[in-house]
């Protein structure tokens, strides 16, 4: 057994022992069987609920390498738990998330990826106690079958998550129908870039949903061709990672967005890619991931020893490729964005999604540049066009907000000539005329009554379009980075540049002033952020108006800011020094 499998047997036996603990045992109780979640304290069926904890002890249960291998005590706990699920599915066969999404199929098909894989693992032992458990496991899947082939999802990954619950139901179950399902939902074709990049822009968490769930898809339908936009993915990741291990979460377009992740969610894709294609690159990226783990996070459709006992993946003989720590990477800088939204406004097809997003970001350019303990990020689309790590020293983004739209800037246009970055974007605000006439004609009690509401406004006339353009040139010096940030000649709108920084850091400045909860206006000079090991110096600061925010402007908690208070015409070149 080799050192990695050895390490997350380990982990694995460490969560069993600690989750067995939090197990309700009160037969009274609606939630006997199920494992109390850590921040609700009740026990939920969703995938990172009871059956991430069932996938932790069946692995345990049928390892002969785990200090739980046929323990008597841990199966009686894995058959109160599948009680459980079969007492928290509902009668529709669907799950609930918890937190929302109620009677939900793609929450189900998240659940049905792994339980599969438990109920195949478990099938394999020649083993009479835990056929009592198998048959509720099996019960369970079987009830999720209708849900499943005729349920809907909410976002893109949903219908990968789907297509793996499927097509996994397929093997057990051997009905055309879930493959017919399954393809339904693949005929909608893959959202992915041709540098690797998923509609949702999520490297935190949903790259992985996608690609762990387009895997077991090719696998069962034979269908090696999914496998190609897996690829692109895995190696795109390879260029998103921070010096300290972080995944760049600074222009996610879900709820990973500037949160604090790692590749460890990685490993298990990684690992079996590199196996099916003996890949270099790909076993040193599962190395890796596994170096970060620490304890087990994972959902069951994406469980480490599950994955590594169902699917071998020996990968002695695989060479172990060098990970890059000197780079400069444009990705997406040929995606037709532009043409596709206007495609999209052209159908119109740019109408909001309920209870879901259009994700108009996807494709937008990212450039990527590392230079050992250095990572800089810049970015298109998204609310944040800067960052950088310098050491332990974290410029989590740059960010400007006017008041002419008002709200974040989220730049459209991100270009490289020679050694120069440049974003810009053209703001437009305009005015609405009144209805024509004829359009009315059809309104019920037009004369008493006209609600808001009712009125076509597609239809209004624009007057007086006004327009903001804005541009950032970015260039890196001897140990520096130079943001020249120039407004067109549009008078007094006030603006308000912002840097984010970890909540770790100290912030010092001559002219600095705290505003208290971690918020900093900078009105002249420089400041000073510094770590332990690292710090860098930022200038120069301006306080040309009063405003704390700029409206639409939201700060999340966590970091710290600086504000610099400007208003137009701006033309103004701002300084990060690595100290």
């Amino acid at each position: 057994m080799d050192s990695i499998v050895t390490k997350l047997v380990q982990l694995n036996d460490d969560w069993t022992e600690t989750s067995i603990h939090r197990q309700v045992t009160d037969p009274n109780s609606k939630y006997y069987g199920g494992i109390m979640d850590l921040l609700s304290g009740i026990p939920k069926a969703n995938h990172l609920g009871t059956p991430a904890v069932v996938a932790a002890w069946t692995a345990a249960l049928v390892n002969p390498d785990s200090r739980y291998f046929r323990d008597t005590e841990l199966l009686r706990a894995l058959s109160r738990a599948a009680v459980f699920m079969l007492n928290r599915q509902h009668a529709d066969g669907t799950i609930s998330l918890g937190s929302t999404n109620f009677n939900s199929p793609p929450d189900t098909a998240f659940v049905v990826g792994g339980v599969a894989q438990i109920y195949r693992l478990l099938q394999k032992q020649e083993w009479p106690e835990v056929m009592s458990s198998l048959a509720s496991i099996k019960l369970f899947l079987e009830r999720t079958i209708p849900a499943l082939l005729s349920g809907g999802c909410h976002t893109p990954n949903h219908r990968w998550v789907m297509t793996a619950a499927l097509a996994q139901l397929y093997e057990i179950f051997e009905l055309p129908e879930l493959i017919a399902r399954a393809e339904e939902w693949l005929a909608e074709g893959m959202d992915i870039t041709e540098d690797g990049e998923w509609t949702e822009r999520s490297n935190g968490i949903y790259n992985v949903v996608s690609d762990i769930s387009l895997f077991h898809t090719a696998r069962v339908l034979n269908r090696p061709d999914l496998l190609e936009y897996v690829r692109r993915n895995l190696r795109m990741m390879v260029y998103l990672i921070h010096p300290n291990g972080e995944v760049v979460t600074e222009y996610s377009g879900r709820q990973d967005l500037g949160q604090v992740y790692d590749m460890s969610n990685y490993f298990l894709i990684y690992r079996l890619m590199a196996a099916h294609d003996r890949d270099p690159l790909f076993a040193a990226m599962s190395d890796y991931a596994a170096s970060l783990m620490t304890r087990y996070k994972e959902g069951v459709n994406n469980h480490p020893m599950t994955g590594i006992l169902l699917f071998p993946s020996d990968l002695n003989g695989v060479d172990r490729g060098q990970l890059p720590v000197h780079y400069k990477k444009i990705f997406n800088a040929a995606h037709p964005i532009r043409e596709h939204l206007n495609m999209a406004k052209a159908a119109g097809n740019l109408v909001q999604l309920e209870h879901s997003s259009l994700h108009t970001a996807f494709g937008a350019s990212v450039i990527r540049i590392r230079e050992l303990d250095d990572s800089i990020t810049m970015m298109a689309n998204a609310p944040a066009f800067f960052s950088l790590r310098h050491g332990k020293a974290r410029l989590l983004g740059v960010k400007l907000a006017t008041a002419f739209s008002p709200g974040i800037v989220k730049f459209d246009e991100l270009s490289v000539n020679t050694d120069v970055y440049t974003l810009s974007q053209t703001l437009e605000k305009g005015y609405y005329g009144p209805i024509p006439q004829s359009l009315l004609s059809d309104l019920p009690n037009r004369k008493q009554l006209s609600p808001w509401y009712l009125l076509p406004h597609q239809h209004r006339p624009v007057t007086h379009l006004q327009q903001q353009l804005l541009t950032v040139n970015i260039t890196q010096g001897a140990a520096e980075w130079k943001l020249h940030v120039r407004s067109d000649e549009r008078e007094d709108v006030m603006m308000q540049l912002t840097f984010i920084l970890g909540a770790e850091g100290s912030i010092q400045g001559n002219d600095i002033e705290n505003s208290g909860k971690g918020r900093y206006v900078l009105k002249s000079g420089s400041f000073t952020y510094m770590t332990e090991e690292s710090a860098i110096e930022i200038s120069s600061g301006a306080y040309e108006h009063w405003l704390p925010d700029i409206r639409n402007d939201d700060h999340p908690a966590g970091c710290q800011y600086v504000h610099v208070n400007v208003v137009t015409p701006m033309d103004r070149i701002f300084t990060i020094r690595l100290l």
